[in-house]
């Protein structure tokens, strides 16, 4: 099998499934950090937190008053999320919705939410503009969308997707698709952050993108 068809595999379900199969969870149970950083002063209101994987995000914006639909290409992803949120207290289960869906096969999403939060949702550049311009259209008018991901300049770091840079973007390529008569862009920025790997010091680059559609 070429390495090109093992890339591809990652944008599809069979994938996801299967990786998410591996091991009780993949990834932390602490919400993603520029989330909390940019979301805990929003006003709660009706949420879509995209790529939702083991619920956390979806879960922490719950906690704080949203009602949040987690969505995600994985069955076992949303199985998993759905059943840690059957444990919480019912005020909070209670806000949450999980979907299973395939963005880039084009399932709809409704107009009508005051927050879409794409954490680390990484495509192929020729499917990029595509999705980000549905998940921006998905912001009712005075809602947000926050887009934090993995920025290129990740590549000279050594850190990741050496296999597959085209998938790392800056804010600019976010930006680029909403125009300055509806949207306002109040965050579009490269900040670096301190990770552990393996006992050692790593510097990371994120790319995050906090825009307001106008009213």
């Amino acid at each position: 099998m070429s390495q090109e068809h093992d890339i591809s595999r990652m944008w599809t379900q069979e994938f996801w499934d299967a990786r998410y199969a591996e091991s009780d969870a993949i990834w932390s149970r602490d919400p993603n950090p520029r989330l909390v950083e940019h979301a805990s002063d929003l006003s709660p209101g009706n949420a879509l937190d995209v790529g939702s994987g083991e619920g956390t995000d979806a879960i922490w914006l719950a906690s704080r008053g949203w009602t949040v639909t987690g969505l995600d290409l994985s069955q076992v992803a949303i199985d998993r999320a759905a059943a840690r949120a059957a444990t919480l207290a019912p005020d909070v289960s209670g806000r949450l919705t999980w979907l299973r869906a395939d963005l880039l096969a084009g399932a709809p999403l409704p107009a009508e939410f005051d927050l879409v939060s794409a954490q680390f949702m990484h495509v192929p550049r020729g499917l990029f503009d595509g999705l980000y311009a549905r998940l921006a259209a998905a912001v009712r008018p005075g809602g947000s969308l926050l887009v934090v991901g993995h920025h290129p300049d990740d590549l000279a770091s050594g850190a990741r997707h050496h296999d597959a840079p085209d998938i790392l973007f800056p804010p600019e390529q976010v930006t680029a698709l909403l125009g300055p008569r509806g949207w306002e862009v109040r965050v579009a920025d490269a900040p670096v952050r301190l990770i552990d790997r393996d006992g050692e010091p790593m510097t990371l680059r994120d790319t995050v993108v906090h825009a307001v559609r106008r009213a």
